[in-house]
């Protein structure tokens, strides 16, 4: 098999001209009969990077996958473009459940979709022992590491996979991992014996702003006003919070619904159903709604609390603008999420060694809650990736008041270096105020030149100047160890007398903040175009409705756009449009042709 044979399926089955970056890498690799680790950004194309090579090798490939609704999707998606796809779920009667394992048995499904729960039961492992299974695939594979935030125990025991299916290449996929994720993924699933590709987490589309919290509706309803007509997802930290504002959207005349675990079933899944189809439809939520969530035309992602780390909020940022449109991610923060998402990391229990490792990268979200410097920046080092300043976040768009703090942070410097680099910021911030505290007695850190240096400081204003050190790069938090804060290359170019830093006082606006709405998704379109544009959504969700899947299953709004600029006379016009393959060809072709043609006749 080669990349040659990937390219027509990309082509003939999903209607696609060209790979998206690192798609081509990744599905080389499992062809060429390798295991996969791929970090790639989400609305980057993963899915494909599994599903070609499936298609390729022949044989039964599984793809785990944590969420039924994102099984149903998935698997729905697949159908329309003609791939024998089923999946078993708890969804699913008995007896539909029977019949796609029947066709799974006997080959005529090549793929299946399945949850790590009933996958790896002993009677299900056994049945699938006896098939050919060429390829096991992990969603959301960050869900297997302890290392990461969104650990699930049902998703441990998939390290057996190597074991009972020792011919298999495996495949795991994420969006959100840092290092210690990677490793600890890759060593579980396949011992280290695998490539790992890592294509970027910047999503350069999105806008990312943080406010700190003032009068919380006024500043949501304000920022949702100025997306009229575009869906949208508010994250909340309590249930009660959630209806809360989902009742006062709707109050104000905004199509809101809630999402939370403590509603009944039939309303969630009515909820998300009426979002995943419906235009201009806020979903507010806690974070049981959203991993897996496929709805590319979100303009974008309100959080009215902080979220529990970096890589949570990292991946609810995601979900907005996953069609490569511009998109906005809005944070309120306020010193009350700190506290109670201190207590929720204490209250879930588990080791000392967890809950310490959780307390550090919560240090790390705040402090790019209060970054001086590009937010971009300031999250994508906590991934390990470099970038130059965005031009694209509040502090580019609005730099900050800021204040001359190298004298200070050359203090902090000495602390850290002085105490031998592996200090956290408590005990750092004890030594500058010349605290006299046992652990600074055992370990004669009175002596140190910085002891009592920066007395003249309370406490919270050296925590806010350490976290601003460590969001601006000057020093790095051992998330993995004890919490400890080592000085960078950069924070010795600091030390050194070659780099200024500047911090900000007071993290809250100084004035209201002019809010700039993201371009619409047809922005690129005449007037004449976006018309029909928008015809051709009304029909997709006239279709989808009845093969009651998500509208994007039908089509993506890209190929919307493609068919309004160049208006296909004939199916053989209508194969060359973005996103056409040959199924979707037989099923669509028709209807859309038809709609296109009335259009033009109105309009001439």
């Amino acid at each position: 098999m080669t990349i040659a044979a990937a390219q027509k399926i990309l082509k003939d089955t999903f209607g696609y001209d060209n790979f998206r970056p690192g798609q081509e890498e990744v599905i080389s690799t499992l062809i060429e009969g390798e295991n996969v680790l791929a970090v790639m950004p989400t609305g980057s194309g993963k899915s494909l990077c599994f599903q070609i090579p499936a298609l390729l090798n022949g044989g039964l490939c599984i793809v785990v996958s944590p969420l039924v609704a994102l099984m149903e999707d998935q698997v729905a998606a697949l159908k329309l473009a003609g791939v024998a796809a089923e999946t078993i779920n708890s969804s699913r009667s008995y007896e539909i459940n029977a019949d796609n394992w029947r066709r799974v048995a006997s080959g005529e499904t090549g793929i299946l979709y399945i949850s790590p729960e009933r996958l790896m039961t002993a009677r299900m492992l056994d049945a699938l022992a006896r098939l050919p299974v060429d390829l096991i695939a992990v969603d959301e594979a960050h869900c297997i590491s302890r290392w990461g935030p969104a650990f699930r125990p049902d998703y441990e025991d998939l390290g057996k996979l190597k074991v009972v299916f020792p011919d298999a290449r495996l495949a795991a996929m994420t969006a959100t991992a840092d290092e210690a994720t990677r490793s600890d993924i890759a060593a579980k699933l396949f011992a280290g014996k695998g490539k790992i590709f890592v294509t970027g987490f910047d999503r350069p589309n999105i806008r990312i702003s943080v406010e700190m919290r003032r009068e919380w509706k006024k500043q949501l309803l304000e920022f949702v006003n100025s997306f009229t007509g575009e869906s949208g997802i508010v994250y909340c930290l309590s249930r009660k919070k959630t209806e809360e504002a989902a009742e006062f959207l709707a109050n104000n005349a905004i199509h809101a619904l809630p999402y939370h675990a403590g509603l009944d079933k039939d309303v969630r899944t009515r909820n998300q159903d009426t979002f995943m189809t419906e235009p201009s439809v806020v979903m507010v939520a806690t974070i049981a709604f959203g991993m897996g969530i496929d709805k590319p035309d979100v303009r974008y992602v309100f959080h009215a609390n902080l979220p529990g780390s970096t890589e949570a909020y990292y991946q609810e940022i995601g979900r907005a603008g996953r069609d490569g449109k511009p998109a906005e991610a809005m944070m309120l923060y306020g010193f009350d999420d700190i506290r109670m998402r201190r207590m929720f990391i204490d209250q879930e229990g588990g080791e000392e060694d967890h809950r310490r490792r959780e307390h550090k990268r919560l240090d790390t979200l705040i402090a790019f809650c209060e970054s001086p410097e590009c937010r971009r920046q300031a999250l994508l080092v906590y991934f390990g990736e470099e970038t130059t300043a965005c031009g694209n976040c509040d502090v580019c768009l609005n730099p900050p008041d800021l204040k001359d703090g190298t004298v200070e942070a050359q203090q902090v410097m000495g602390a850290v270096t002085g105490t031998g680099n592996r200090f956290g910021a408590a005990h750092l911030i004890d030594v500058l105020r010349g605290g006299n505290t046992e652990r600074i007695r055992s370990f004669n850190h009175d002596q140190l030149p910085a002891y009592g240096i920066g007395k003249d400081i309370g406490k919270d204003g050296w925590r806010s100047i350490i976290r601003q050190l460590t969001a601006a790069g000057y020093l790095q938090l051992d998330v993995q160890g004890h919490g400890g804060l080592t000085m960078t290359e950069k924070g010795r170019d600091l030390m050194q007398g070659h780099e200024t830093f500047h911090y900000r006082e007071d993290i809250g606006p100084k004035g209201a903040k002019k809010t700039v709405r993201a371009a619409p998704a047809a922005a690129d379109l005449s007037d004449t175009e976006t018309t029909l544009f928008n015809a051709l959504k009304e029909l997709r969700l006239e279709l989808a409705k009845k093969r009651k899947v998500p509208a994007y299953a039908v089509f993506p709004d890209k190929t919307l756009a493609d068919m309004a600029r160049r208006c296909p006379k004939n199916e053989t016009e209508f194969a060359e449009i973005h996103g056409v393959g040959a199924a979707k060809l037989k099923k669509f072709a028709v209807p859309f042709l038809d709609t296109i043609a009335a259009f033009q006749d109105n309009a001439a």
